[in-house]
């Protein structure tokens, strides 16, 4: 592994699995069988370890290489709906806040905004919504059934099914999740 950015990583993620775990170094080095002056270095971000030294680490730790040496994510994320690219229909605006990959299901954050004078059909599509409003008054759901929703007010449905929006009464600006199950990937061996 090369030196600088990704030695950095590794260092501090290294001594953050390490704490966690509540190992010393000497107890870390006795289950890794890597000596105790080469994890201070690794740990400071001064070592150059071996690919043997990232898989004994990982054994040590019980965790994944890739937890070693990926750049942790984010305590704080920030994003501005005026910096990102808007997806707009005939009624709705949406702009993509944030995606999330979890274990079995990948999560769509978006800052909706419908505009009076229209209706967004939607002929379906996989996954389910879950919309809130944030201000005006919102009817969503299935054509011959909406829901009205106003500030404050949620509703989650599945998206498979025909549905609408539609800004009642002036603008609507809303927040809407989309959550897409993933499939289950089987590994044969």
């Amino acid at each position: 592994m090369p030196r600088g950015q990704a030695g950095q990583v590794l260092a501090t993620n290294l001594r953050a699995l390490r704490e966690q775990a509540g190992l010393s170094l000497s107890e870390l080095a006795r289950r890794s069988d890597i000596a105790k002056g080469t994890l201070s270095q690794l740990e400071t971000g001064a070592g150059n370890p071996t690919i043997e030294t990232v898989f004994s680490l990982s054994n040590a730790l019980g965790v994944p290489v890739s937890t070693l040496l990926a750049e942790p994510a984010p305590d704080v994320v920030l994003v501005r709906s005026t910096d990102l690219d808007v997806l707009s229909s005939n009624a709705v605006d949406l702009r993509m806040l944030r995606r999330l990959d979890l274990p079995d299901t990948v999560i769509e954050v978006y800052d909706q905004r419908v505009r009076p004078g229209a209706i967004q059909h939607s002929p379906g599509h996989p996954g389910r919504e879950h919309v809130t409003v944030i201000t005006g008054t919102l009817r969503v759901g299935p054509p011959n059934a909406p829901y009205v929703l106003g500030p404050g007010d949620y509703v989650s449905f599945p998206a498979q099914a025909p549905h609408i929006y539609e800004a009642v009464d002036g603008p609507v600006a809303s927040v809407l999740l989309l959550e897409h199950r993933t499939p289950v990937s089987c590994v044969q061996g």
